[in-house]
Protein backbone atom coordinates (compact mmCIF):
# COMPACT_ATOMS: atom_id res chain seq x y z
CA UNK A 1 0.00 0.00 0.00
CA UNK A 2 1.25 3.46 -0.57
CA UNK A 3 1.28 6.08 1.58
CA UNK A 4 0.01 8.97 -0.69
CA UNK A 5 -0.71 8.81 -4.11
CA UNK A 6 -1.86 12.13 -6.16
CA UNK A 7 -3.56 11.74 -9.26
CA UNK A 8 -3.41 15.20 -11.88
CA UNK A 9 -3.41 17.66 -8.70
CA UNK A 10 -3.62 21.15 -10.21
CA UNK A 11 -3.11 24.34 -8.64
CA UNK A 12 -2.81 27.88 -9.79
CA UNK A 13 -2.17 30.78 -7.87
CA UNK A 14 -1.37 34.19 -9.61
CA UNK A 15 1.64 33.54 -11.30
CA UNK A 16 2.45 30.28 -9.98
CA UNK A 17 1.16 26.64 -10.91
CA UNK A 18 1.42 23.31 -10.02
CA UNK A 19 0.77 21.28 -13.37
CA UNK A 20 -0.68 17.79 -13.51
CA UNK A 21 1.34 16.42 -10.87
CA UNK A 22 1.05 12.51 -10.34
CA UNK A 23 2.88 10.45 -7.82
CA UNK A 24 2.93 7.84 -5.33
CA UNK A 25 4.94 7.78 -1.98
CA UNK A 26 5.68 4.67 -0.54
CA UNK A 27 4.83 3.72 2.81
CA UNK A 28 7.62 3.27 6.17
CA UNK A 29 10.43 5.11 4.22
CA UNK A 30 11.74 8.67 4.61
CA UNK A 31 11.03 10.70 1.19
CA UNK A 32 12.32 14.32 0.91
CA UNK A 33 10.97 16.47 -1.86
CA UNK A 34 13.89 18.91 -3.27
CA UNK A 35 13.85 21.44 -6.10
CA UNK A 36 14.75 25.37 -6.17
CA UNK A 37 12.71 28.19 -4.41
CA UNK A 38 9.26 28.69 -5.59
CA UNK A 39 8.63 25.04 -7.56
CA UNK A 40 6.09 24.02 -5.22
CA UNK A 41 7.11 21.87 -3.15
CA UNK A 42 6.19 23.58 0.37
CA UNK A 43 2.35 24.00 -1.83
CA UNK A 44 2.18 20.25 -2.86
CA UNK A 45 2.89 18.94 0.55
CA UNK A 46 0.17 21.87 2.03
CA UNK A 47 -2.43 19.94 -0.54
CA UNK A 48 -1.14 16.58 0.80
CA UNK A 49 -2.60 17.68 4.16
CA UNK A 50 -5.29 19.81 3.17
CA UNK A 51 -4.24 22.85 4.26
CA UNK A 52 -4.66 24.06 0.83
CA UNK A 53 -7.56 23.20 -1.83
CA UNK A 54 -6.41 21.99 -5.32
CA UNK A 55 -8.44 23.26 -8.57
CA UNK A 56 -8.09 19.92 -10.44
CA UNK A 57 -6.99 16.18 -9.16
CA UNK A 58 -7.27 13.96 -6.42
CA UNK A 59 -4.71 13.02 -2.92
CA UNK A 60 -5.03 9.37 -2.04
CA UNK A 61 -4.10 9.09 1.81
CA UNK A 62 -3.54 5.05 2.54
CA UNK A 63 -5.75 4.09 -0.96
CA UNK A 64 -8.53 6.32 0.75
CA UNK A 65 -9.24 10.05 -1.18
CA UNK A 66 -8.02 12.23 1.47
CA UNK A 67 -11.34 14.56 1.02
CA UNK A 68 -13.70 11.33 2.93
CA UNK A 69 -11.52 11.61 5.66
CA UNK A 70 -13.19 13.41 8.64
CA UNK A 71 -11.66 16.05 10.39
CA UNK A 72 -10.87 13.72 13.84
CA UNK A 73 -9.92 10.45 11.37
CA UNK A 74 -7.58 11.88 9.41
CA UNK A 75 -5.56 13.95 12.13
CA UNK A 76 -5.25 10.55 13.70
CA UNK A 77 -3.32 9.52 10.30
CA UNK A 78 -1.46 12.44 8.96
CA UNK A 79 0.55 14.95 11.61
CA UNK A 80 1.66 17.88 9.76
CA UNK A 81 4.65 20.55 11.05
CA UNK A 82 4.80 23.66 8.93
CA UNK A 83 7.75 26.35 8.85
CA UNK A 84 5.56 28.31 11.06
CA UNK A 85 6.95 28.06 14.38
CA UNK A 86 4.25 30.44 16.00
CA UNK A 87 3.23 28.88 19.36
CA UNK A 88 1.22 29.95 22.30
CA UNK A 89 3.80 32.68 24.60
CA UNK A 90 2.99 31.17 28.23
CA UNK A 91 2.81 27.12 27.04
CA UNK A 92 4.86 24.64 28.26
CA UNK A 93 7.17 22.02 26.75
CA UNK A 94 4.86 19.52 28.27
CA UNK A 95 1.54 21.09 27.39
CA UNK A 96 2.93 21.83 24.38
CA UNK A 97 3.17 17.67 23.59
CA UNK A 98 -0.10 17.49 24.92
CA UNK A 99 -1.56 19.08 22.08
CA UNK A 100 -1.55 16.38 20.00
CA UNK A 101 -3.94 13.99 22.00
CA UNK A 102 -6.43 16.25 20.81
CA UNK A 103 -8.09 13.89 18.47
CA UNK A 104 -8.74 11.55 20.60
CA UNK A 105 -10.47 13.22 23.03
CA UNK A 106 -13.90 12.99 23.92
CA UNK A 107 -16.04 15.42 22.67
CA UNK A 108 -17.41 15.50 26.44
CA UNK A 109 -14.03 15.66 28.39
CA UNK A 110 -10.97 18.18 27.54
CA UNK A 111 -8.82 15.63 29.84
CA UNK A 112 -5.56 13.61 29.48
CA UNK A 113 -6.12 9.80 30.70
CA UNK A 114 -3.53 7.78 31.73
CA UNK A 115 -2.48 6.24 28.28
CA UNK A 116 -2.39 9.93 26.85
CA UNK A 117 0.39 10.43 29.59
CA UNK A 118 2.18 7.50 29.18
CA UNK A 119 2.34 8.34 24.78
CA UNK A 120 3.75 12.03 25.85
CA UNK A 121 6.54 10.34 28.25
CA UNK A 122 6.97 8.50 25.25
CA UNK A 123 7.51 11.30 23.08
CA UNK A 124 9.54 13.29 25.29
CA UNK A 125 11.99 10.25 25.76
CA UNK A 126 11.73 9.59 22.05
CA UNK A 127 13.09 13.05 20.95
CA UNK A 128 15.37 13.68 24.53
CA UNK A 129 13.16 16.65 25.75
CA UNK A 130 11.64 15.51 28.99
CA UNK A 131 14.10 17.54 30.84
CA UNK A 132 12.04 20.52 29.38
CA UNK A 133 8.28 18.88 30.36
CA UNK A 134 8.03 22.27 32.63
CA UNK A 135 9.75 24.70 30.76
CA UNK A 136 8.47 27.50 28.84
CA UNK A 137 8.58 26.47 24.74
CA UNK A 138 9.80 30.01 23.56
CA UNK A 139 12.92 29.67 26.12
CA UNK A 140 14.66 26.80 24.08
CA UNK A 141 16.71 27.07 22.10
CA UNK A 142 15.32 26.59 17.82
CA UNK A 143 16.60 22.86 18.38
CA UNK A 144 15.07 21.78 21.01
CA UNK A 145 12.01 24.09 20.12
CA UNK A 146 11.87 22.11 17.17
CA UNK A 147 12.52 17.96 18.90
CA UNK A 148 9.58 19.25 20.72
CA UNK A 149 7.38 20.06 17.88
CA UNK A 150 8.34 16.61 16.37
CA UNK A 151 7.53 14.92 20.07
CA UNK A 152 3.89 16.44 19.74
CA UNK A 153 3.81 15.08 16.39
CA UNK A 154 4.81 11.84 17.70
CA UNK A 155 1.82 11.88 20.55
CA UNK A 156 0.00 12.13 18.17
CA UNK A 157 0.55 8.71 16.85
CA UNK A 158 -0.17 8.98 12.85
CA UNK A 159 1.17 6.69 10.41
CA UNK A 160 2.70 9.74 8.46
CA UNK A 161 4.85 12.74 9.35
CA UNK A 162 4.84 15.87 6.77
CA UNK A 163 7.59 18.46 7.62
CA UNK A 164 8.00 21.49 6.25
CA UNK A 165 11.96 22.34 5.63
CA UNK A 166 12.96 20.84 9.15
CA UNK A 167 15.91 21.86 9.28
CA UNK A 168 15.60 25.72 8.66
CA UNK A 169 17.13 28.04 10.75
CA UNK A 170 18.98 25.61 12.64
CA UNK A 171 22.98 25.42 12.38
CA UNK A 172 24.82 22.52 10.80
CA UNK A 173 25.00 20.27 14.14
CA UNK A 174 21.43 20.85 15.12
CA UNK A 175 20.37 20.22 11.59
CA UNK A 176 21.96 16.46 11.25
CA UNK A 177 20.88 15.92 14.80
CA UNK A 178 17.55 16.62 13.62
CA UNK A 179 17.89 14.35 10.56
CA UNK A 180 19.35 11.74 12.62
CA UNK A 181 16.34 11.23 15.04
CA UNK A 182 13.75 11.32 12.17
CA UNK A 183 15.46 8.62 10.70
CA UNK A 184 15.67 7.16 14.29
CA UNK A 185 11.69 7.48 14.53
CA UNK A 186 11.16 6.26 11.06
CA UNK A 187 12.77 3.01 11.95
CA UNK A 188 11.14 2.61 15.61
CA UNK A 189 8.11 3.15 14.59
CA UNK A 190 7.64 2.25 10.72
CA UNK A 191 6.49 5.93 10.04
CA UNK A 192 6.12 7.29 6.87
CA UNK A 193 7.67 10.33 7.06
CA UNK A 194 7.37 13.38 3.66
CA UNK A 195 9.47 16.32 4.19
CA UNK A 196 10.16 19.13 2.37
CA UNK A 197 14.32 19.73 2.20
CA UNK A 198 16.16 22.54 0.96
CA UNK A 199 19.88 20.70 1.60
CA UNK A 200 20.04 18.26 -1.28
CA UNK A 201 22.93 16.37 0.18
CA UNK A 202 20.83 16.07 4.13
CA UNK A 203 17.76 14.65 1.67
CA UNK A 204 20.27 12.40 -0.34
CA UNK A 205 21.84 10.88 2.79
CA UNK A 206 19.07 10.48 4.86
CA UNK A 207 15.94 9.60 2.70
CA UNK A 208 14.99 6.44 0.50
CA UNK A 209 13.03 8.03 -1.92
CA UNK A 210 13.13 11.88 -3.34
CA UNK A 211 11.16 13.72 -5.29
CA UNK A 212 12.54 16.42 -7.51
CA UNK A 213 10.11 19.72 -8.67
CA UNK A 214 11.11 22.43 -10.82
CA UNK A 215 8.35 25.57 -12.06
CA UNK A 216 5.38 23.53 -10.30
CA UNK A 217 6.23 20.44 -12.39
CA UNK A 218 7.69 17.03 -11.41
CA UNK A 219 11.26 16.67 -12.76
CA UNK A 220 12.68 12.96 -11.30
CA UNK A 221 11.35 10.80 -8.43
CA UNK A 222 13.45 7.30 -7.57
CA UNK A 223 16.35 6.26 -5.27
CA UNK A 224 19.28 9.08 -4.23
CA UNK A 225 21.98 7.09 -5.06
CA UNK A 226 19.99 6.34 -8.42
CA UNK A 227 19.02 10.30 -9.11
CA UNK A 228 22.09 11.56 -8.26
CA UNK A 229 24.33 12.86 -10.71
CA UNK A 230 25.48 15.86 -12.49
CA UNK A 231 22.45 15.65 -15.74
CA UNK A 232 20.29 15.95 -12.35
CA UNK A 233 22.06 18.60 -11.03
CA UNK A 234 21.67 20.93 -14.22
CA UNK A 235 17.84 19.87 -14.79
CA UNK A 236 16.63 20.69 -11.29
CA UNK A 237 19.47 23.09 -10.44
CA UNK A 238 20.86 24.47 -13.37
CA UNK A 239 24.55 24.27 -11.75
CA UNK A 240 27.57 22.61 -13.24
CA UNK A 241 28.52 20.29 -10.07
CA UNK A 242 30.52 17.07 -9.58
CA UNK A 243 29.14 14.40 -6.89
CA UNK A 244 31.62 12.40 -4.50
CA UNK A 245 30.80 10.02 -2.10
CA UNK A 246 32.26 9.77 1.27
CA UNK A 247 31.17 6.69 3.50
CA UNK A 248 28.21 6.70 1.58
CA UNK A 249 27.47 10.15 1.85
CA UNK A 250 26.90 12.52 -1.00
CA UNK A 251 29.19 15.73 -1.53
CA UNK A 252 27.99 17.81 -4.08
CA UNK A 253 30.99 20.14 -5.07
CA UNK A 254 29.66 22.98 -7.33
CA UNK A 255 32.30 24.40 -10.54
CA UNK A 256 32.39 28.06 -9.58
CA UNK A 257 32.66 30.94 -11.68
CA UNK A 258 35.94 31.86 -9.74
CA UNK A 259 37.64 27.96 -10.28
CA UNK A 260 36.64 28.25 -14.01
CA UNK A 261 38.39 32.03 -14.63
CA UNK A 262 41.43 30.55 -12.35
CA UNK A 263 41.97 28.15 -14.76
CA UNK A 264 41.24 29.87 -18.06
CA UNK A 265 43.79 32.56 -16.29
CA UNK A 266 46.41 29.81 -15.78
CA UNK A 267 46.18 28.53 -19.71
CA UNK A 268 46.13 31.58 -21.17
Amino acid sequence: MKAIQTKGISLKIDKFQLDNISLSIPSRKITSIVGPNGSGKSTLLKIISRLVTANDGTVYVQNKNAKNYKTKEFAKTIAMLPQSKDMLPNVTVRELISFGREPYKHFLSNRLNEEDEEIIDAAMKMTKTTKHENRLFYSLSGGEQQKVRIAMALAQKTDILLLDEPTTFLDIAHQYDLMELLQQINEKYNMTIIMVLHELQQAAAYSHYMIAMKHGNIIECGVPEKLLSTKFLHDVYEIDARILFEDGFPLIIPKTRRKQNDYCNEHN
